[in-house]
């Protein structure tokens, strides 16, 4: 059976792992569950954080490549990667927090009947905090008592994608016909104006929606700040196998089923150039760590072990300062 359990996680570019870490470790409390490197080109980084355990539909990504230049924004793009956080309460904490970290953001304001509260990280990357204070599925997370952020405000996990396209009702097509997702009541953002349109699948609500918006201008440039990926979950290999013979059915670019380690993943490229993952639950971050000592060193594959030394030594390494407003 093929079926969209969700998010998995969203993955992007940053331009220096230290100040990336600073951003989501020390100001945003999230936990970095997996210190690790990108399998296909070693000498960059790839940091995961998520909840306590790095849970399937928590964690955010990113490629550390210290010469990426700026992204020059535009269509065919995924355009804002929302965080979920427990309560209205909890967005109005972050907004104090945003200040006294020199966080730019804009007003919380509803979205979608949700409180949220857009910002930017140090790469200009584009994120929101979204309530899940009325939503009427929650899914499982586990919070971090080492966060500096206190335990009822944490970041519970992946809120809506957004993505920009150009060609929006051959890309809802797809998402309909290939992927089942189902058409949710569109909404118009009150900050710009815009016509956002919903899609949603397997239990509904924030935690599994894809915002897209139609938007006819140049594709994006991508650089630091931009998202290289999103990642949709699915129950376990043997459906990925099936997801991959229907995707090449369907007329899809796809790699091959990739096995990640911590878990195992396909890579689609669809028309618009947007590369969307579908990746497994499990095995999950304990496969090569203790819980308590997560992401405290470099993690590497088995394939990778024998390269420990030489790849350590392309690693410069990633700076703390302990998360308070004024260091």
């Amino acid at each position: 059976m093929r079926q969209i359990l969700g998010h998995h996680h969203a993955s992007g570019i940053t331009k220096d792992a230290s100040d990336n870490y600073h951003f989501y470790a020390e100001i945003l409390g999230m936990r970095l569950v997996k210190k690790t490197v990108n399998q296909d080109s070693p000498d960059m980084y790839h940091l995961f954080f998520g909840d306590r355990i790095g849970n399937e539909g928590t964690d955010i990504t990113f490629f550390e490549i210290p010469m990426a230049g700026r992204t020059w924004r535009g269509s065919d793009s995924i355009t804002r990667i929302s965080l979920r956080v427990p309560t209205d309460a909890a967005i109005h904490y972050f907004k104090q927090r945003f200040d006294d970290f020199n966080v730019p953001y804009k007003e919380p304001v509803r979205i979608n009947s949700r409180l949220t509260l857009e910002f930017e990280d140090f790469d200009q990357q584009r994120l929101a905090l979204v309530s899940d204070e009325n939503e009427a599925y929650v899914p499982h997370y586990e919070p971090w008592d080492n966060s500096p952020v206190p335990t009822e405000y944490q970041i519970a996990g992946l809120g809506p994608f957004q993505l920009d396209v150009s060609d929006i009702d051959s890309f809802e097509e797809m998402l309909k016909n290939v992927f089942s997702y189902r058409i949710a009541p569109s909404f118009v953002h009150p900050g710009t104006g815009d016509t956002i349109r919903v899609y949603s699948v397997n239990k509904g609500g924030s935690s599994d929606e894809l915002h897209v918006k139609h938007n006819i201008s140049e594709r994006e440039r991508p650089g630091r700040g931009s998202m290289h990926h999103i990642a949709l979950q699915v129950k376990d290999e043997a459906e990925l196998e099936e997801w991959l013979g229907w995707l090449r059915e369907n007329g899809l670019m796809t790699s091959p089923v990739i096995d990640r380690f911590f878990f195992k993943s396909l890579y689609i490229t669809t028309p618009e150039r947007i590369v969307i993952e579908l990746a497994t639950n499990g095995p999950g971050f304990l496969e090569n760590e203790q819980e308590a000592t997560l992401g405290e060193q470099l993690s590497l594959p088995p394939f990778l072990e024998a390269d420990r030394v030489e790849i350590e030594s392309r690693l410069a390494p990633i700076r703390t300062t302990g998360g308070s407003a004024d260091e």
